[in-house]
């Protein structure tokens, strides 16, 4: 099953922490958040990713393209330029990483549809966002996405609310969905989405398509919407606070979502 991340967007509330690079490239320890959430699908033995891209596309190609070379040491023989020795390996040579360009502009619901012919004849895939940290139950989530038939799954958390409110019914049906509230009461989008094919009949490739608004204000009005509630960790870097906070878990070796090491 593959997984799509949005690695798109511009990032603007987090320009203060780096100027250069795009949002899912900022590190935490040593390593882009990017790579530390494929890390995590990947223990759970989804290694096909499929990575939407935008701004600043070329750090994150760079990045994949010299995986190796970012990897392990190496010894390069200055008198043959394509001579380079690696010393070790790494971890991730069963990874899949299609890096589709979704256009500098687009909005999540454009990316998503863009990225359409990786899928292939895919019944499902999984969905997240290149910048945030959790310790779903990726197995549990799935089981229950397939027990239930319906579209889309989003997995809920109850941090303090700036993101899309969900209430759902006792089944898990979702009933309203609140793109940034002012305040909330019930669980918020936390992203980790498994979604069916279906779910492309929703989207357009027309740029301003937000997901989080018409395609899944629409999926809930047709009852084809469903809420995964995770009450465990999960974490979004949108700020510098947050930067700092996922940056102190990990040097304090706390961090929720590290579960490879």
């Amino acid at each position: 099953m593959k997984t799509v991340i949005l690695c798109g967007g511009q990032g603007t509330r987090i320009r203060g922490v780096v100027e250069n690079i795009p949002k899912p490239m900022i590190p935490v320890g040593s390593f882009p958040i990017l790579w530390h959430i494929m890390k995590y699908y990947a223990c759970w033995n989804h290694k096909e990713f499929v990575l939407c891209l935008g701004y600043q596309s070329d750090v994150i190609k760079d990045f994949f393209r010299n995986y190796k070379a970012h990897m392990c040491d190496y010894t390069v023989f200055l008198g043959d330029s394509k001579r380079v020795e690696y010393h070790g390996k790494h971890e991730e040579a069963d990874w899949q990483v299609t890096l589709a360009e979704t256009g500098l502009n687009a909005m999540t619901g454009a990316r998503i549809k863009r990225i359409k012919k990786y899928i292939v004849d895919d019944e499902h895939f999984m969905l997240t966002y290149g910048d945030g940290v959790g310790d779903i139950d990726l197995d549990k989530l799935l089981a229950f996405h397939l027990s239930h038939g319906k579209i889309l799954t989003m997995t809920g958390v109850h941090p303090p609310g700036r993101f899309g409110e969900l209430m759902s019914d006792p089944a898990g049906l979702v009933t309203e969905f609140n793109e940034k509230p002012q305040s909330t009461g019930g669980c918020i989008n936390g992203g980790f989405f498994v979604c069916r094919r279906e779910i492309f009949n929703y989207l357009s490739d027309d740029e301003a398509l937000v997901f989080e608004q018409e395609p899944i204000k629409k999926l809930v009005a047709d009852r084809q919407m469903m809420l995964y509630e995770h009450g465990g960790f999960w974490q979004p870097m949108d700020t510098y606070r947050e930067y700092s906070l996922l940056n102190g878990l990990y040097d304090a070796g706390k961090a929720p979502w590290v579960i490879w090491e």
